[in-house]
């Protein structure tokens, strides 16, 4: 059963504290990145033969492949895809950043490019579950900053086959190549590139534990959006709220795994007593009852605050990946939010709303770092590089003043090579 906290019984920073997993993921993951490094290929191959119990002649997915799995999606939910990733393509284009150029002072221009990465590779999870809300969260993003070329990597099945539902989603985003590998392996076959597999300039996407230490590993060769954690919801709610949507909305991350974390924090005794009550009447009723079960009983807290401003104090606090609004006005409070992977306001919109159809993306930084970092987004796909432009006469002007600032620093050929034009001159 969850618990239930007054505020002041516990930390805030270690609400979302988790066990570390008991096995030297870190040794294994060095070891098949190594692997994949010297053998590519091969290493896959065996890799998959391995892991996925799957026998491979090649790695990539043809279009013959994609084409079969668009055909066995019913057609109902290829109208959702559709529909979902044109509310994802209309938020994201908003991202979108220009270039720009200063040239206000005669003689001088500077200015600042925003250019594409080359090629984005998204990892796609599969096991327990498909997930092509990743396909189109992760894609779309990179195909509106301009990507020459976006790959995925998906792990198959036992009959060497990639979930249709993904197939179909790669297409309606536009996805220009997908292998057959997943782990720590299709990580580094991202990284360093193999025979099959394009070596790529940034590396997307959620994944299990080794999938999250292969990318810490190979990042510095490649960029990377950020390493994941668990999933977690925090939901501020007033005594209005209707504790059985609160209980769905918890169970919506407690079912992702038995390390989620799901918190409601409170002004009302009387509706966290609610809601407690209403998960025990929810829970038998899922289909992974049992993963829901641990994370609530093991992970799941309702801390009841005496006020809805220190509720929302609470919340900063915390910095969750998911934050619910439940309460009048939503609006009123989103000034106060200051840390927080994405808002969802008001009492009609699901965190689930936001996972798959509503536009803003839900690949999000967790464990706290919502502090300091941001939702994946068109800037994780694009770099910036800048300019500078001085006539001679532009240079003259200031040369001296750069002369005096570098020697402050002590780096004199830093000095020379600011006024050596002016001693040519003269």
């Amino acid at each position: 059963m969850i618990q239930i906290l007054k505020y002041g019984e516990v930390e805030n920073g270690k609400i979302f504290a988790r066990a570390v997993p008991e096995i030297n993921v870190e040794a294994t993951v060095a070891e098949i990145i190594d692997n994949v490094r010297k053998n590519g290929d091969k290493a896959l191959l065996e890799y998959c033969e391995k892991f996925d119990k799957a026998t491979l002649s090649s790695l990539q997915v043809s279009e013959e492949e994609i084409e079969e799995a668009v055909a066995a999606v019913e057609p109902e939910f290829l109208e959702i895809l559709k529909n979902a990733a044109k509310n994802i393509r209309k938020f994201h284009e908003k991202q979108v950043r220009n270039s720009f150029i200063i040239n206000d002072e005669d003689g001088i221009v500077v200015g600042q490019k925003v250019i594409p990465v080359d090629r984005a590779g998204l990892y796609v999870p599969g096991g327990t579950a498909a997930y092509p809300s990743t396909v189109l969260m992760d894609s779309i993003p990179a195909k509106i900053a301009g990507c020459r070329e976006v790959v995925i990597t998906t792990p198959p099945n036992k009959e060497g086959k990639v979930n249709p539902v993904i197939l179909a989603a790669a297409k309606i985003a536009g996805v220009d190549r997908i292998f057959k590998v997943g782990g720590a392996q299709a990580i580094a076959a991202l990284a360093y590139g193999t025979e099959s597999v394009p070596k790529v300039d940034k590396i997307v996407g959620p994944g299990n534990a080794f999938v999250a230490e292969a990318k810490k590993q190979v990042f510095g060769v490649v960029s990377i959006d950020m390493i994941a954690g668990p999933s977690e919801i925090l939901i501020v709610a007033d005594g209005k709220s209707n504790p059985r949507h609160l209980a769905a909305d918890l169970l919506s991350q407690a079912e992702h795994d038995k390390l989620a974390s799901a918190v409601l924090v409170t002004d009302s005794e009387a509706l966290a007593l609610a809601v407690q009550k209403e998960l025990e009447i929810q829970i038998p009723q899922l289909e992974r009852e049992e993963i829901a079960r641990a994370s609530i009983d093991k992970n799941g807290k309702i801390i009841v605050a005496p006020t809805l401003s220190v509720a929302v104090d609470i919340a900063n606090e915390i910095a969750p990946e998911h934050l619910e609004l439940c309460v009048d006005a939503p609006f009123d409070w989103l000034d106060k939010i200051r840390h927080a992977g994405s808002i969802f306001m008001g009492r009609n919109c699901p965190e689930a709303l936001g996972d798959y159809f509503a536009g803003p993306n839900h690949t999000l930084p967790t464990e706290g770092t919502a502090k300091f970092s941001s939702p994946l987004s068109v800037d994780d796909f694009v770099k910036k590089t800048q300019y500078t432009y001085y006539t001679k006469d532009a240079l003259c002007k200031v040369a001296k003043q750069v002369e005096f600032f570098a020697k402050k620093e002590g780096l004199t050929a830093h000095a020379k090579s600011a006024v050596i034009r002016l001693e040519d001159e003269q």
